[in-house]
C-alpha cells in the first residue's frame, strides 16, 4: 500500500473542562471557580490536529462515544481532512471527557474520565491506518492496545514515536518496557521521563539503548533537552501563559512536523518550541494554533 499520509495519531479524543482556580481545595473542603470553559481535546486529537493546521496529513484512531457523532468537534476534524475511517465508536458511552483544573501558580490537577475509551482494550488494531502513513504516534490511551499497535506498527517498519503522558501510571513496568523498546522517539516532560527511568531502572544511557534512538524532556517555561546522539538544550520561547493546557501535545506536533521534514533535531526543538509558545497565549488545547508560516516567523524574532 502506498503511504500517503504523514501521522496517525492513537489515543484519546476528548471534550475538555478548561477550570482556573485561585487554589487547589485541601480534602474535605471546597473553592470557588473563576473561569470554566467546555472545549476540544484529547492529547492524540491535539497532536493530529496542531500538525494537520501545520501541513501534515494527518490520520486519528479514538474511541469516542455518541455525542461525539455530528458534535461540532467531529465537523471541525472531518473539515481539517484527518482521516478518521478508523475512529472506534461506542455510541452508547460518552466520550472521553477531562476536567483540567489550573491555580494561579498555573500548576494543573486533571480528572479525566474515560468512558467510550474503555473499548480501547477489545478493539481490534487499525492495520490499514498503520500501513498508510509513515509515522505513527502512541500517545496517551490503553496500554495494551498501544502495545499492539506499537507491535503492529514497528512490523510495517514505520517511525514510531511514544507520549504516555498523564497516563503513565496506567502502565505495568513490563507493558512500559515493550513500548519503549518499539518506540523510535519518547516524549515526556522532565517527571514522566525520570519517572520512566526510575520505574526501568534505566539511566538515559540505557534508556536510548533498550528502543529509543531520541528521548525528549521537556521543561515547560524552563524548555526542552533533546537527547539524540548528543544532548541539545532549546529554550523555551516565553508567552504570557493564559493556560498551559494542551503546550505538551502541541509540542509533540510541532516537533514531529519538523522531523518528517527532515530538519535537524535542535530545529525541530527550536520549532516545537515555537509552536506550544502559541497554545499557551489562549484557554484550550486547539484555540489558537499557529500556522506553519506563523510559527517560523516567530522563531525567527
Amino acid at each position: 500500500m502506498i503511504e500517503n499520509r504523514d501521522l496517525l495519531a492513537i489515543g484519546h479524543t476528548a471534550f475538555d473542562y478548561i477550570i482556573q482556580v485561585e487554589d487547589f481545595p485541601s480534602p474535605n473542603s471546597s473553592a470557588a471557580i473563576d473561569r470554566m470553559k467546555n472545549l476540544n481535546g484529547g492529547a492524540a486529537a491535539n497532536v493530529s490536529i496542531v500538525g494537520a493546521k501545520l501541513g501534515l496529513n494527518t490520520a486519528l484512531v479514538s474511541a469516542v462515544g455518541g455525542d461525539y457523532i455530528n458534535s461540532e468537534y467531529q465537523k471541525m476534524v472531518i473539515n481539517m481532512g484527518i482521516d478518521t475511517s478508523n475512529m472506534i465508536i461506542a455510541e452508547d458511552n460518552n466520550t472521553p471527557t477531562a476536567f483540567v483544573l489550573t491555580n494561579s501558580n498555573n500548576d494543573q490537577i486533571s480528572y479525566f474520565y474515560w468512558g467510550a475509551a474503555r473499548n480501547f482494550k477489545n478493539a481490534d488494531v487499525p492495520l490499514n491506518a498503520i500501513k498508510n502513513v509513515k509515522a505513527v504516534h502512541l500517545a496517551t490511551g490503553d496500554p495494551s492496545f498501544n502495545h499492539r499497535c506499537g507491535e503492529v506498527a514497528r512490523e510495517e517498519g514505520k517511525l514510531i514515536s511514544f507520549d504516555p503522558g498523564q497516563d503513565l501510571h496506567m502502565y505495568s513496568p513490563e507493558e512500559l518496557k515493550h513500548v519503549v523498546e518499539l518506540c523510535d522517539i519518547l516524549f515526556g516532560n522532565h517527571f514522566e521521563i525520570d519517572r520512566i527511568k526510575e520505574t526501568l531502572g534505566m539511566s538515559m544511557q540505557d534508556l536510548k539503548q533498550s528502543g529509543p534512538d531520541i528521548v525528549v524532556k521537556t521543561y515547560g517555561k524552563e524548555g526542552s533537552t533533546i537527547y539524540g546522539d548528543e544532548k541539545i538544550k532549546v529554550d523555551a520561547l516565553v508567552r504570557e501563559a493564559v493556560d498551559p493546557t494542551g503546550a505538551g501535545d502541541s509540542y509533540r506536533a510541532g516537533f514531529l512536523t519538523a522531523y518528517l521534514n527532515d530538519k535537524p533535531l535542535e530545529y525541530c526543538g527550536k520549532f516545537a518550541s515555537s509552536v506550544s509558545s502559541f497554545i499557551v497565549e489562549a484557554e484550550g488545547c486547539q484555540t489558537n494554533i499557529p500556522s506553519y508560516e506563523m510559527v517560523i516567523d516567530r522563531m525567527n524574532d
